[in-house]
């Protein structure tokens, strides 16, 4: 079984993807952290992470099991993911990649979900469950915002919702997988709820696509 989760950033979908494969048993995978990784290696060689050989080189020598998240997690990481996001070669090569985890889980698990901005529209348009998270941009920036200040790093809220809305812009209006929901799925605005409250009723999603799957206590 697959499960795709997207969304915008921020808007609560890599918790809420990871908490329903913790629950379900399932393989998780947080695609976003490939072009985070992707962007953050040309940076790395000293590269432009809109140059679209250094780009796709780095996306063919990604090694899942070498992501180290933590330093994936800062902003700078996350603009040059949106900047190698546009280059079709480079969501190509991913594409591959997330595809052969989707069909094969590790572990052998019975599923697998995976979160991401296209999952449901271009990388597993099979699967069966789609989850399309939103929220305000205001909510998202307040979100981003206070989850940089917890890590200690320098953040002013305009700044961060005006960052945001152009990674909006720009994954929207993208030639390659744009940011949009697939015409089947469950569309989830977690503006005014928690992250309890949006798994809940993600989980709801899952199960009334599953009736056999038991909700955790």
């Amino acid at each position: 079984m697959i499960v795709a989760v997207d969304g915008p950033s921020a808007s609560g979908k890599g918790t809420l993807a990871r908490r329903l494969a913790a629950a379900l048993d399932f393989a998780f995978l947080d695609t976003g952290l490939l072009y985070r990784a992707v962007g953050t290696a040309v940076l790395a060689a000293g590269g432009d992470p809109a140059d679209p050989a250094a780009a796709l080189a780095a996306a063919r020598d990604l090694d899942l099991s070498a992501l180290d998240p933590t330093p994936l997690r800062r902003e700078a990481a996350g603009r040059a993911a949106s900047v190698v996001a546009v280059i079709p070669e480079v969501r190509a090569a991913l594409r591959d990649l997330q595809r052969r985890f989707a069909v094969a889980p590790p572990g052998r698990k019975a599923g697998a979900v995976l979160d991401g901005r296209d999952i449901g529209t271009v990388v597993c348009p099979q699967a069966e469950v789609k989850i399309f998270l939103t929220a305000s941009a205001a909510a998202r920036a307040r979100r981003r915002h206070k989850e940089l200040l917890e890590r200690g790093e320098a953040s002013i809220y305009a700044r961060v919702l005006a960052e945001m809305s152009e990674r909006d812009r720009r994954d929207s209006e993208r030639a390659a997988a744009p940011l949009k929901p697939a015409a089947d799925a469950e569309i989830l605005d977690t503006t005014d709820l928690d992250a309890e409250e949006a798994f809940r009723a993600a989980l709801a999603i899952v199960e009334d696509k599953r009736p056999d799957l038991t909700a955790p206590t």
